[in-house]
């Protein structure tokens, strides 16, 4: 039975990214991009969703040095639903993107320099570094 885990979004973030480390030292960042969709009603208005967003590795500080909150980005991952208890021991489930391809469409912190920049790369992509 074949089966397919793959989402493609582009939003503006909604605050800047939070990088942390696990504690063997794997950098990890988290962001919320906020991405428009029809909202379904007659007048044509427009709803937004609120998109949680996981990068690893060097990705997550790519993400944390150069994007800051209104960035425009293209996300490419796949769907995560986990489980973790909240702090009053309530079992709870959430959803995220765990992005393995992140392009940055707009609004940079600071520029790339001129050594990470190449032709491949010219609307701002992040390097895809292999996942593991």
């Amino acid at each position: 039975m074949a089966s397919l885990n793959r989402v493609i979004l582009i939003g503006n973030l909604t605050r800047d990214p939070e990088l942390r480390y696990t504690p063997d030292g794997t950098p990890v960042a988290n962001f919320t991009i906020a991405v428009n969709r029809p909202s379904g009603n007659l007048k044509d208005e427009k709803a937004v969703d609120f998109i949680p967003v996981v990068v690893w590795r060097e990705r997550a500080q790519r993400c944390s040095e150069y994007l800051t909150k209104g960035s425009q980005v293209a996300i490419d991952g796949r769907l995560q639903i986990r489980s973790y208890e909240d702090k009053d021991g309530i079992k709870r489930k959430t959803a995220e993107v765990v992005a393995w391809r992140v392009e940055f469409l707009q609004r940079l912190k600071k520029q790339l320099s001129s050594e990470e920049t190449s032709e491949e790369k010219t609307e701002n992509e992040i390097e895809k570094v292999p996942l593991q």
